[in-house]
């Protein structure tokens, strides 16, 4: 007995500080390819918005926030049907399978605003279907004490996703002289790829990262959809993150700002993206590495910490390298430190028959301020003027850092309850 007991705590020990999981690295490459065909098509957004249509600020950060936060009922209700039998891939599957068959959308539309308008919201959908079920499956798969590590990982392969999508649009409408409607069918093959991918590859069920029997079927959770938050621990990081979030201005007001500063050709602004998706990759795995060693909170304020130099760089320096490098990298590391951090920060707080609930009411509370502050920025710039907005946005986004230092809990709890 007592050699088993050792060999089972070798086992963890290994698995704590081996190689990330097969269901971890098959979501993650899930994920790459999906993203390959989410970033073909809305990395030329904010461009076709505000300089093609002629929307003002005001009514690109509307809609910029509202394809957001349209997601929010979609989120709570995917977590809670995920978690009812353990049915995490089947409802995630569903969210890849309408993101991918919303690019059929965008070539019937034939350039009609609506009908874009109508197939994005089917792609956001899809991906607020999509994210909590994910997310539930990675944190399940891995230990308590490597989650940072694991959604690393993940977020590494869904950024070169990222990554490798504005280059594939970029190189189709060079190629075929600006036919949109090639980067549609490609990015729907793709999507469709995905979706196969996910079939074939994850498992239905998670099997324990430690190696311990999986029950037959995951607990059916009982009670409401804001169950979650009857945990302290989980109240204070839902209020932190939701604080921050209602404080964080949108990445397409942050390039259209940059396109403003620097003045240069239209022709290069959906590359942008890249250079913050390159600083992701580089750092996402770092991040949750360093997380799991001095805590998850820390790299989480710190990345928050340099989207506010992002802010304040934009406001004092018009040097066009030291501007476009510097904003680009600080939004990078701000993504790097956050993202997939704060889903392991809240994991073990959230007992497994409601992980997916859990994490879908914490990415509801961003996603809806989030919205906020999308229409408030657009509204601040349309009425003052974009360096008055900027102004308020550095104000708001250093008083919601500050009390998100007293907000989060700490210490961390570690052990995922059951």
């Amino acid at each position: 007995m007592y050699l088993a007991t050792t060999d089972a705590a070798a086992t963890a020990t290994k698995v704590t500080r081996g190689r990330v999981g097969g269901p971890v690295l098959a979501l993650g490459a899930v994920s790459l390819v999906t993203d390959i065909s989410s970033e073909m098509v809305t990395a030329v957004l904010p461009l076709y918005f505000v300089l093609q249509l002629g929307l003002s600020p005001l009514q690109f950060g509307f809609l910029d926030g509202l394809y957001n936060g349209v997601t929010a009922l979609v989120r709570l209700l995917g977590g809670h049907a995920a978690d009812r039998g353990g049915r995490h891939k089947l409802v995630a599957g569903a969210g890849y399978a309408l993101s991918a068959f919303s690019r059929l959308g965008l070539l019937l539309a034939g350039g009609g605003t609506v009908g874009i308008g109508a197939s994005i919201a089917a792609d956001r959908l899809g991906k607020g279907v999509r994210t909590a079920p994910r997310d539930a499956l990675i944190s399940l798969s891995a230990p308590p004490d490597a989650l940072g590590r694991a959604f690393g990982v993940h977020r590494a392969m869904d950024t070169t996703g990222a990554l490798l999508g504005p280059l594939a649009a970029f190189a189709l409408l060079w190629a075929t002289a600006d036919a949109y409607d090639a980067v549609f069918v490609v990015s729907f093959c793709v999507g469709l790829l995905g979706v196969l991918m996910l079939i074939v590859l994850v498992p239905g069920r998670t099997a324990d990262p430690l190696g311990r029997p999986a029950p037959a079927a995951p607990a059916r959770p009982r009670g409401r959809l804001l169950a979650p938050l009857h945990d302290a621990d989980f109240r204070r990081i839902f209020g932190a993150a939701a604080l921050l979030g209602a404080a964080t201005i949108g990445d397409s007001f942050l390039y259209l700002l940059l396109q403003r500063r620097l003045d240069f050709a239209v022709s290069w602004f959906p590359l942008l993206p890249l250079g913050a998706a390159a600083i992701y990759l580089l750092l996402a795995v770092p991040a949750g590495r360093l997380g799991d060693r001095i805590g998850r909170r820390v790299p989480f304020l710190c990345g928050h910490a340099a989207l506010l130099g992002g802010y304040i760089l934009l406001l004092i320096t018009d040097a066009g390298p030291v501007l476009l490098v510097g904003v680009l990298l600080l939004l990078g590391v701000f993504y790097a430190a956050t993202d997939g951090v704060l889903m392991a920060l809240a994991g073990p707080v959230v007992p497994a028959a409601r992980r997916a609930s859990g994490m879908a009411l914490l990415q509801t509370g961003q996603a809806l301020s989030r919205l906020l502050a999308a229409a408030g920025f657009g509204a601040a710039w349309t009425l003052w003027g974009d360096h008055s907005a900027l102004i308020a946005a550095v104000v708001a986004l250093a008083v919601a850092l500050a009390a998100a230092v007293f907000l989060l809990p700490r210490p961390e709890r570690q052990p995922s309850r059951v």
